[in-house]
């Protein structure tokens, strides 16, 4: 077959990525033929707009390296990667909703005792956590991993600034106890603007759109016999919980920072300065 045009190409196309020996291969080969396609009649670009495109995605190729993933945020901000969790994370009753991972996970962040301070001495306002982890029915799950990472009080995580905080900080993973509590002392977040000074930034700019994500803390849970559960619990009253740049707050997962005055903090401790506490227990969906 030869001489193809804008009536007969995309059938031909199909044909032969129809010849995928895997079907899910074949399946996935044709949807993405088929859309793709589709987009092209439907914007009808010109040669220079094509080509600014493929500038576009090759640029956000050249911006990822071990610290950033441009491609991660350019899913994040088209809404895809909060589809993706839709589709594979319904949420069955009593089970904490997910939302996404985001481009700052770290596996390597260090295993540390309940209670623990995992600010390192970044400057903040003092922020104790607390919560617990259960099955539906309640059962307190003992043992359960909690990875827990947060931005700092002006908005950046320690992967962005790695000469000014030495190392890894504000992030860290605990084990819940004999009731499948935890608790652990950090600084308050700070909402904060994903990385736009790259390709990602400017689409943003581009579309009007502004390139901030309210204060949040992020959880990735497991549990042998569950369902990893990869979260956030955001900042009740935050300005930007309508207009989350990668569209990923659930009313669910907000909660109150709340304020608490010097003195007697929730683990026993005693403090001489005010600080805030957010409380959250999490619930667990069957393998």
């Amino acid at each position: 077959m030869r001489n193809f045009d804008e009536e007969t190409i995309t059938e031909a196309v199909l044909e032969r990525v129809g010849q995928a020996r895997d079907p899910r291969m074949k399946q996935i080969s044709e949807a993405l033929v088929r859309h793709l396609h589709g987009f092209i009649r439907e914007v009808r670009p010109s040669q220079a707009e094509w080509e600014q495109g493929i500038r576009f995605l090759t640029g956000t190729g050249h911006m990822c390296d071990d610290k950033r993933q441009e491609f991660i945020l350019l899913s994040d901000v088209l809404g895809v990667s909060m589809l993706v969790d839709a589709i594979n994370h319904g949420a069955a009753a009593g089970a904490t909703e997910s939302t996404v991972l985001g481009p700052f996970y770290v596996e390597a962040a260090p295993e540390k005792a309940l209670g623990a301070n995992i600010s390192d001495g970044i400057d903040g306002e003092p922020l104790i956590v607390t919560g617990s982890v259960s099955s539906l029915d309640g059962k307190a799950i003992a043992g359960a991993t909690i990875d827990v990472w947060h931005s700092d009080g002006d908005g950046y995580y320690d992967v962005q600034q790695l000469e000014e905080t030495g190392g890894l900080t504000m992030r860290a993973r605990f084990r819940s106890d004999a009731n499948g509590k935890f608790y652990f002392w950090t600084i308050r977040p700070a909402a904060y603007p994903i990385p736009h000074d790259g390709p990602v930034g400017k689409m943003l700019d581009a579309q009007g759109r502004h390139p901030w994500r309210p204060a949040h803390v992020h959880f990735m849970i497991s549990a042998s016999g569950y369902q990893q559960l990869v979260t956030h619990i955001f900042a009740d009253g935050d300005q930007y919980l309508d207009s989350d740049v990668v569209f990923g707050v659930k009313d669910s997962l907000i909660r109150m920072f709340a304020a608490r005055p010097a003195g007697v903090a929730p683990d026993g401790r005693i403090l001489d300065a005010p600080f805030h506490h957010l409380n959250y227990d999490f619930g667990l969906t069957p393998a």
